[in-house]
C-alpha cells in the first residue's frame, strides 16, 4: 500500500476511534444522569474532574500553587503580601480593580478584582496570578436574624515546572520584602499617649493596686512633616543618624545572633529649642514607626510602667521628654526604700530599658531627651541603655542655612556671610531664628531681622 493509502486508512481509524470513544462517552453520561440518584452523580463527576485535571497536569509542566487568605485560624501573610505586591504593579491589561479605602487612613488600595489574571517576572521567570473569592454562609445572628457570609480568599499562582524551586524560595521571600517596604509607605503613624485617669484602682494594705487597664494608650494621628531633608542640624551629624537607623533595620539576623534585643536607645541632649523634638519626628518619619510618647508623671508604679510596654507595638519609637526633670531620675543610691508597686523608681526605668521586657517585642527605638546630661545617672545613659547619644546644639552657619532654604526658599543671600560669622560668636537656637525667619513674609526683611537678632544677643553677652 502506498504512503498516501496508508495515511488516509490511518486517519479514518482515528476518526473512527475518536467516534466510538465519543459515543461510548455520551452514552454513559445519558446512563448516569438519567438513572443513577443526584448525590451519586455529584460523586461519579468530581472524581471524573478529579482524574482529569491530574492527567492535564502530567500532560503539561505547569505547577500552581495555592495561596489561601487564612492558614487555620491564623490570617496567612503571604496572601497579604501578594495583595500589596500586586496592588503595586498592576499592568494595564487588568480591565477590573477592586478600590478600598480606611476611614483613618490617607492611603487608597488598589487589588486585582476576582477572577482577573495579572502576569510578573522574576529572575527571568514569568508567574501567573488569579484571585477566587468565594462566600460562605455562616451561623445565624439572633440579634437580626441575618446571617452573616464568611469570605475565602485565594491565589493560583502558576508557573513553567521548572521554575518551582524559584517561586517557592526567592519569589515568595522577594513579595514579602516588597510588601513591607509598600507597606511602611503606605502607613498613616500613630502618636500614642499614656493617660492615669484609664487605670481603675483597688487600695490594699494602704497601695494602690492596678487592677484593670481600659486602655493603655490613647492614639491619635502623627501628622508632623519635618523630614532629615528639612531638618536644620549639621550635615554629618544628620548623615550619622540616619545611616545608623538604616543600619538598625537591617540588623535582624545579627541581634539573634549575639543574643540582643532587637533595640536601640538614643540620647538627645542639648539646650532648649535646639531641635531635639524635630529629630524625633524625622526619626519617625524615616523610619515609618509609632510613636509612643511616655509621660512619667502619669504612672504610678513599676508594676504600671511594665504593663504599658507590653501593650507597644513593634518597630516603633518609645520616646520619654525632659527626663532630667521626672521626679523619679534622682540616683539610685537616693532613692528611699519604697515597694516598687508603689511609685516609679528609677531602677524600675532601667528594668524596663533593658530587662527581661525587652525581649517582648523587636525592633524598637527608645528616645530620651533632657536639657542637662550631666543631671542624670550614669547607669541610664550608659552604652546598651542609650547607645547613641547626640548633642543638640546652637545654630550653626549649615543649619541656618537649612532654615533659609525652608521658610523662604533662599540658598543664597549678599547678608549670609554675615549672618554665618555672627553664630560663630553668639548663641541662637535654631527656635529663634525660625521665629524671626516665620515673622516675616518678605525674605530680605527676616534675613534683616535675624542679623538684628544676633546683632542684641552680640552686645547683651558682653
Amino acid at each position: 500500500m502506498d504512503p498516501i493509502s496508508q495515511a488516509m486508512a490511518s486517519t479514518k481509524e482515528y476518526f473512527a476511534t475518536a467516534a466510538s470513544l465519543a459515543a461510548s462517552v455520551i452514552l454513559v453520561r445519558t446512563v448516569i444522569n438519567n438513572f443513577l440518584p443526584a448525590d451519586l452523580r455529584r460523586l461519579i463527576w468530581s472524581l471524573v474532574s478529579e482524574v482529569i485535571s491530574k492527567l492535564r497536569s502530567r500532560l503539561s509542566n505547569t505547577r500552581t500553587i495555592i495561596i489561601e487568605n487564612h492558614h487555620g485560624l491564623n490570617y496567612n501573610e503571604i496572601f497579604d503580601a501578594a495583595m500589596n505586591y500586586l496592588g503595586d504593579k498592576i499592568p494595564p491589561t487588568v480591565r477590573r480593580l477592586r478600590v478600598s479605602k480606611n476611614k483613618n487612613d490617607n492611603h487608597i488600595e488598589i487589588t486585582i478584582a476576582d477572577g482577573e489574571v495579572q502576569t510578573d517576572n522574576f529572575e527571568g521567570a514569568q508567574f501567573r496570578w488569579r484571585l477566587h473569592t468565594k462566600l460562605q454562609n455562616q451561623s445565624k445572628d439572633h440579634d437580626n436574624g441575618h446571617r452573616s457570609a464568611k469570605k475565602n480568599q485565594w491565589f493560583e499562582l502558576t508557573c513553567n515546572g521548572k521554575h518551582e524551586d524559584i517561586a517557592a524560595r526567592s519569589y515568595l521571600n522577594h513579595i514579602l520584602d516588597e510588601s513591607k517596604v509598600i507597606k511602611a509607605a503606605a502607613k498613616t503613624l500613630r502618636l500614642y499617649i499614656n493617660n492615669q485617669n484609664h487605670w481603675k484602682n483597688r487600695k490594699f494594705e494602704n497601695h494602690w493596686i492596678p487592677m484593670e487597664l481600659e486602655n493603655h494608650w490613647t492614639p491619635t494621628k502623627f501628622q508632623h512633616p519635618m523630614t532629615f531633608d528639612t531638618l536644620a542640624m549639621e550635615t554629618e551629624l544628620r548623615q550619622m543618624v540616619e545611616e545608623d537607623l538604616t543600619r538598625f533595620m537591617k540588623r535582624k539576623e545579627y541581634y539573634k545572633r549575639i543574643g540582643k534585643a532587637w533595640k536601640r536607645g538614643y540620647l538627645l541632649h542639648g539646650p532648649p529649642g535646639t531641635g531635639k523634638t524635630s529629630l524625633i519626628a524625622a526619626m519617625a518619619n524615616y523610619l515609618r514607626y509609632d510613636i509612643y510618647y511616655l509621660d512619667l508623671k502619669e504612672v504610678r508604679s513599676n508594676n504600671t510602667l511594665q504593663i504599658l510596654l507590653l501593650h507597644t507595638s513593634n518597630k516603633s519609637m518609645l520616646v520619654i521628654e525632659d527626663i532630667d526633670s521626672s521626679t523619679v531620675m534622682q540616683k539610685r543610691e537616693e532613692e528611699v526604700e519604697v515597694k516598687t508597686s508603689s511609685r516609679v523608681t528609677l531602677s524600675g526605668l532601667l528594668n524596663f530599658i533593658d530587662g527581661l521586657w525587652s525581649t517582648s517585642g523587636e525592633e524598637r527605638i527608645i528616645v530620651f531627651t533632657t536639657n542637662h546630661k550631666d543631671r542624670l545617672d550614669p547607669a541610664l545613659i550608659r552604652p546598651g541603655r542609650m547607645d547613641v547619644h547626640i548633642h543638640m546644639g546652637y545654630c550653626s552657619p549649615s543649619s541656618f542655612r537649612v532654615l533659609a532654604s525652608n521658610y523662604h526658599g533662599i540658598d543664597e543671600h549678599p547678608l549670609f556671610r554675615e549672618i554665618e560669622e555672627l553664630l560663630g560668636k553668639v548663641e541662637a537656637t535654631p527656635a529663634e531664628i525660625a521665629e524671626e525667619l516665620t515673622r516675616r513674609t518678605d525674605a530680605d526683611e527676616a534675613i534683616d531681622s535675624i542679623i538684628k537678632l544676633l546683632h542684641r544677643k552680640r552686645k547683651t553677652s558682653e
